[in-house]
């Protein structure tokens, strides 16, 4: 004869239910974070074109 199966006690079902939930978050907040970086474009800024061009930095390849 088997004994009958034991409720599982409340903290078990919380983190049964806490731990998916914090996963699900992590990866949601990781795919927005990703479609932010893919989808935006940054407008030119002003810089050197040029080494020589007086002081300040400039861009190694610039794309504008």
């Amino acid at each position: 004869m088997t004994a009958p199966a034991k409720p599982f006690p409340r903290r078990t079902w919380l983190a049964w239910l806490l731990v998916p939930v914090g996963l699900l978050l992590f990866a949601g907040a990781n795919a927005h974070l990703f479609y932010v970086a893919v989808q935006s474009q940054p407008d030119c800024v002003e810089h050197l074109k040029a080494a020589g061009d007086g002081e300040g930095y400039r861009a190694a390849k610039s794309a504008c």
